[in-house]
């Protein structure tokens, strides 16, 4: 073991998530609907922020919630196909800090904790390895999922509030410019406590269900064990992670103005106004994009790592 396992988990990443960044901007957008309130709020601070805590409560009601093809379909037709792939850069540099530590570290682990003579390895450790992997990866990669999420959700802001990035650098120059380097970091507690989920439940899943399928000969080690194995990784990975995700969202993309309170305290208060004002589910706000994502990022993912594997199995790094 070297860096051939991060190279190899790095490479696929950048694969997957750059074939799906539409689906995860959809996502975003989703997961944004019915935030009214903390937007704005920058309209009117003087009033908005001296009020007591459940005049925010009882604020107007969100418009109706619109779908997956609603949103993909509005954001054609009021900012073009291009704008499907805003933040793209962001997306490449996420996957290149984050998913690259993430599968590498996770490799490593996985390595170390296998029965030599079994060649096992139970999956209380896998899910250790994916918890430990994707936490450290997380906070690898935590800048470039902060710009990219501001990025992907630039277009749904007025024009007078928009930030306009011209990419992952300039966003990341801007924030520190502008907020301090901390905000680099901003809902990193977040980001590390979904990364820790995903990790976690996505590779575990991925090498239990591929192991079982193998091992009761219901399939052949081939392409179809590799796509069956990894949309179930999928599936259970979105219903760990959509409650955190749709958070960390909210928590990243809130605009801080100079003398004023944020929208949001930390993620434990954006949760609690989340559901006070939207209910429950609004935490599976996005839910069907998130699967519809994360189940082909999955496939791809794993589907190209199994080939890069390949490819790279002559070369020691």
């Amino acid at each position: 073991m070297g860096l051939k396992g991060f190279a190899e988990g790095g490479i696929a990443s950048i694969v997957a998530g750059c074939s799906t960044h539409p689906l995860d901007l959809i996502k975003v957008r989703m997961q944004l609907q019915g935030e009214s309130a903390p937007v704005q709020t920058n309209l009117r601070p003087a009033l908005a922020f001296q009020t007591s805590s459940s005049a925010t409560v009882h604020a107007p009601p969100p418009p109706p919630r619109v779908g997956i093809i609603g949103i993909g379909s509005r954001i054609v037709r009021q900012e073009g196909t291009r704008a499907l792939f805003s933040g793209v850069s962001a997306t490449v540099l996420r996957q290149t800090l984050y998913s690259t530590t993430r599968m590498g570290l996770y490799d490593i682990l996985k390595t170390k904790w296998t029965d030599p003579e079994t060649k096992s390895i139970p999956l209380t450790r896998k899910l250790a390895a994916g918890f430990i992997a994707g936490g450290i990866g997380a906070a690898v990669g935590n800048p470039a999922d902060v710009a990219m999420v501001r990025m992907q959700a630039d277009g749904r802001l007025p024009l007078v509030d928009r930030r306009n990035y011209k990419s992952v650098l300039d966003a990341i120059a801007q924030m520190v410019r502008g907020e301090g380097i901390t905000s680099l970091w901003r809902g990193s507690s977040m980001t590390i406590n979904r990364a820790m989920l995903v990790t976690a439940s996505q590779l575990a899943t991925y090498d239990s269900v591929k192991e079982t399928v193998l091992e009761r000969g219901l399939m052949k080690d081939g392409l179809v064990t590799h796509v069956t194995s990894s949309f179930a990784a999928g599936f259970v990975a979105s219903v760990a992670s959509n409650p955190v995700d749709v958070i960390k969202t909210r928590v990243m993309n809130m605009k801080v103005v100079a003398g004023t309170a944020p929208p949001y305290k930390g993620a434990v208060d954006c949760a609690l106004k989340t559901v006070r004002a939207e209910g429950v589910m609004a935490l599976y706000k996005g839910f069907w994009p998130t699967v519809s994502r994360q189940a082909p990022f999955t496939v791809i993912l794993f589907v190209t790592l199994e080939q890069v594997k390949k490819v790279l199995k002559d070369f020691d790094f």
